[in-house]
């Protein structure tokens, strides 16, 4: 069930679905989606979560199946034609982050924590004289790519989403430096 509540609020944002709709994507009444959740807000913060932790387990896939070519691999995905159209499925960082500008303090801090370990995680897979500079290396592609992919999914023209996703993807791979292999993936 909060797969698929994850995937209503991603799709539809906060405010641009209700309850019952998120219930019936879900398969429950309103009544079990209240009995789980306890309210709107609490189902949102449980999609967050669920969302970044799709993102704390994939980052490591890329790190695993590629090598050192990790970040490459990631980006022409994160920026890929299947990931920009999906807003479903797509990555919880671009598609509710807007949402919590507005949330209250409590979820931001879920947010924060979680986005500090998606930091850490691509951090270790970058070459960097130190721990800091990678994380500030991480921040910078992070941030280079859920905007990027926002602007993309906004643009109908192909033309622009095509130069639009060239540069992005050539921006983050600068921002993140060269990367390297992972050799322990644990978190």
């Amino acid at each position: 069930m909060t797969e698929a509540i994850s995937r209503g609020f991603r799709k539809h944002g906060f405010a641009g679905v209700g309850v019952d709709a998120l219930a019936k994507g879900a398969g429950v009444t309103s009544g079990a989606f209240y009995a789980h959740f306890g309210s709107k807000i609490g189902a949102f913060e449980v999609a967050l979560g669920v969302g970044l932790d799709e993102v704390i387990s994939g980052i490591p896939y890329y790190q695993r199946e590629f090598g050192a070519g990790w970040l490459k691999a990631f980006v022409d995905y994160y920026m890929g034609k299947a990931h920009r159209e999906d807003l479903e499925c797509g990555c919880a960082m671009a598609s509710l982050t807007p949402e919590l500008v507005r949330a209250d303090s409590a979820m931001q801090t879920v947010f924060e924590e979680k986005m500090n370990v998606i930091v850490d995680i691509v951090a270790r897979g970058l070459q960097a004289e130190d721990h800091a500079a990678a994380r500030a290396r991480a921040w910078a592609m992070l941030g280079v790519l859920i905007g990027g992919l926002n602007l993309a999914r906004a643009m109908r023209s192909q033309a622009a989403i095509d130069e639009l996703v060239s540069a992005i993807a050539t921006a983050a791979i600068a921002a993140a430096g060269p990367s390297c292999i992972v050799n322990d993936l644990a978190l």
